[in-house]
């Protein structure tokens, strides 16, 4: 008897997954197509495309695999500020690809590319104190810019790495990708690839079924020494929000998104876990996740954290502590690590 229920239980599932597939794919199939011009409000700003751009240049690793991610490569013809190798399924469409620059590209060299738009991850680059150009640069030069929503959400105006009064929150990254398969008329693919980073964002909550008292976390980025203190997440940004989002605290009080905090105070909190930045960038020594590794352990005061002491140290790309399509890959990569230290109490399947 057990068995029939649980088999007609089986097909009942079956059907309702099948179900719930031809609803997405009908959903995607009646996608509106985009009519020019189109006007997209982006950062308390209009921006108008008589048609879908045909040369795009990109300043932010995470605009570039957007528009990978949707199919646009062909449309890339330049990009810059890259912290991380891209994904191996882009390698061979990246290859062809120019490099303005490794970290953060000239105006010249965007305007030499010739773009009809301007993908740009960050408002301290392009944006009222934009170190690389001002809106207005690009404005009168009639190249529209977009920025990500999650940067526009930033208090921008002083420069640096802007300020947050909120937390960050993955939709603005779905927003992204729905603003940019607009204008460039590929909203099928938008839509798929929305709802393949939902459902892989609910299914890295759904991991943990609970979490030990009192887990917290600090995420180190990077730093400019390793005699000066260390450039870590703030409150509310993308890694606080993949803390949150499955029940640790994040120890940094700072609303700064990248604040620099010094290892005392960071020690005094306890961590539980210390998130080590990985990345191909350089720049600085620490950016190598073995150089942080090293100075943690035999540092006198860092030795004795909580983390340090348990080698509660995941080594997570530093892309997915910024907002963009990788913060999904952080969240997966911190669940399943929490499990592994035993810090959180994992779903039983039945």
């Amino acid at each position: 008897m057990h068995a029939k229920i649980t088999s007609a239980y089986c097909k009942l599932s079956l059907l309702a997954l099948t179900g719930a597939a031809l609803f997405l794919t009908s959903n995607m199939a009646s996608a509106a197509k985009t009519e020019y011009p189109l006007t997209i409000k982006n950062c308390g700003r209009d921006i108008t495309f008589n048609h879908a751009p045909k040369r795009v240049t990109t300043v932010g690793q995470n605009s570039t695999e957007i528009l990978y991610s949707l199919g646009l490569a062909d449309r890339v013809v330049g990009t810059s500020l890259w912290f991380s190798p891209v994904p191996e399924q882009y390698k061979a469409a990246n290859d062809k690809i120019a490099v303005i620059a490794q970290n953060i590209p000239s105006f010249e060299g965007i305007i030499a590319k010739k773009p009809d738009l301007v993908a740009s991850q960050f408002e301290w680059q392009i944006g009222p104190a934009g170190t690389v150009a001002s809106y207005e640069q690009f404005s009168e030069l009639h190249v529209p810019v977009y920025t990500a929503p999650a940067d526009c959400a930033k208090d921008n105006e002083d420069g640096g790495d802007g300020v947050r009064k909120s937390m960050f929150d993955i939709a603005m990254v779905y927003q992204e990708i729905a603003d940019l398969a607009k204008i460039f008329d590929v909203q099928d693919k938008g839509d798929e690839l929305i709802a393949s980073l939902k459902a892989r964002e609910a299914a890295a909550k759904a991991k943990i079924a609970g979490m030990d008292n009192h887990v917290s976390a600090v995420f180190w980025f990077s730093s400019a020494d390793l005699q000066l203190d260390p450039y870590v997440a703030g409150k509310f940004g993308p890694a606080a929000w993949i803390a949150q989002s499955l029940g640790v605290k994040n120890v940094i009080d700072s609303a700064e998104e990248w604040p620099t905090v010094g290892w005392e105070t960071i020690a005094k909190a306890n961590p539980s876990v210390i998130v080590l930045g990985e990345m191909g960038r350089r720049r600085f020594p620490a950016d190598d996740w073995k150089v942080k590794m090293e100075y943690l352990t035999s540092d006198p005061v860092t030795r004795l954290i909580p983390a340090v002491k348990e080698n509660h140290l995941p080594v997570i790309d530093v892309q997915t502590m910024n907002a963009g399509i990788r913060t999904i890959d952080g969240l997966e990569k911190l669940s399943d690590a929490l499990v592994q230290y035993g810090l959180a109490h994992p779903q039983t399947t039945h």
